[in-house]
């Protein structure tokens, strides 16, 4: 099983939970005003009752020590192509069906990752929490209708796995309307027709559902069968890498964040190369200690792929937000990513980076023939000799 549907957990309010810690045990809803409609609402509203697009007087009524926030699509979005990002780290096979919600398709990944796509999973489930700091759901099975299904089993912050062989046992039971997609207007139509469980279906005569409903029929027997041979659509180019870590100890001093970001720097300046990729736009990511998110970029003068360019670019930001600190985060970003062929070709001032490049590209070399303990060494002997 390699078709994973990731789903973050009420997203808009974990969000705002997030930035806000003053709201972690209350009831939040994400919507309009007194006449608006519920956009999202965490789990402890839930539990009153609140539903997305309940009239909001209605979801008041039902939970009014909810504490009611105006959506912020900016924010949201900024979140999910974080999410995004991470997930690409995984596998190319990403199809980003929402802001909040994606296809992975892990196929051929063992391999690199070491692991089964389960394990790689639940790593990817931990950073996304402790990075990024919103929890999701996975389903994990052979096709997206099962993987779709899974993610919504055991909500919020689970895991489950879903094979071919336990549709009988685990969806047979159920109402039509557990299937995904299936509103109640079909519903009713089935029900009609004698058909009320999921098991009703998936053991009628396909010819007969064809003849009652046309090609609805069919696909409900499909569906109820657990078949699905749609493939992912992940066409998209990506438009950006990056790298980032999380402290076990808030940083507030400059020479030690600033020695972190040049490892990160030398290390997304590697990730370029490898995928023979340059990038227009650096980016600087900052959480501070009260999980407020900074985030400030420079555009460069020609792509680059070189971890010198990048840090040059990206020092005089850490300088102006230091202040801010002290901080639980640094991460580095290479955003409008084109092909390595434009990088680094210098401009007419003189600024010529090609230097850098192949100084950057050797030690690489020598990366995959002696490893990294080799560098190591000698950037402790330099140190030792400085002394």
């Amino acid at each position: 099983m390699n078709i994973a549907h990731i789903d973050c957990d009420a997203f808009y309010a974990a969000i705002h939970k997030r930035d806000d810690l003053s709201l972690a045990n209350k009831p939040v809803i994400v919507g309009g005003g007194q006449r608006g409609v519920v956009a999202t609402a965490c789990y402890l509203a839930r539990a009153s009752g609140v539903k997305s697009a309940m009239p909001m007087f209605q979801a008041l009524k039902l939970c009014p020590d909810a504490v009611v926030l105006k959506p912020n699509m900016e924010l949201y979005s900024q979140v999910g192509r974080e999410v995004r990002e991470t997930c690409l780290e995984l596998t190319p096979m990403v199809e980003a069906t929402s802001i909040d919600e994606a296809y992975l398709d892990l196929s051929g990944t063992e391999r690199l990752h070491k692991a089964k796509p389960a394990v790689v999973l639940a790593k990817l489930a931990k950073k996304i929490e402790t990075e990024i700091g919103i929890t999701i759901s996975i389903g994990l099975a052979s096709n997206k209708f099962l993987a779709k299904t899974a993610s919504d089993m055991d909500k919020p912050r689970g895991f489950y796995v879903l094979s071919k062989a336990d549709v009988p046992q685990i969806l047979w039971p159920r109402d039509i309307g557990f299937l995904h997609g299936v509103g109640p207007a079909t519903v009713r139509s089935f029900a009609k027709a004698g058909y009320n469980k999921i098991g009703d279906i998936a053991n009628a005569d396909v010819k007969k559902l064809v003849m009652q409903f046309g090609d609805l029929g069919l696909r409900m027997h499909r569906l109820a069968n657990g078949e699905d041979n749609r493939s992912l659509e992940h066409h998209a180019k990506r438009k950006s890498i990056s790298s980032e870590t999380t402290f076990m100890k808030d940083i507030g001093d400059f020479d030690e964040l600033w020695e972190i970001l040049q490892n990160i720097g030398v290390k997304l300046a590697r990730i370029a190369r490898q995928k023979s990729l340059a990038g227009n736009t650096v980016s600087l990511k900052l959480k501070a200690s009260n999980r407020r998110n900074i985030t400030r970029q420079v555009t460069l003068f020609e792509p680059t792929q070189t971890g010198k360019t990048m840090l040059e670019a990206i020092k005089p930001l850490l300088q102006n937000e230091i202040a801010a600190g002290p901080f639980r985060l640094i991460g580095l970003g290479l955003h409008d990513l084109v092909d390595e062929i434009e990088a680094d070709k210098g401009d007419l001032l003189g600024n010529n980076n090609s230097k850098d490049l192949a100084l950057e590209k050797a030690i690489d070399t020598l990366y995959a023939k002696f490893g990294k303990n080799a560098l190591t060494t000698s950037r402790k002997m330099g140190k030792e000799n400085d002394k």
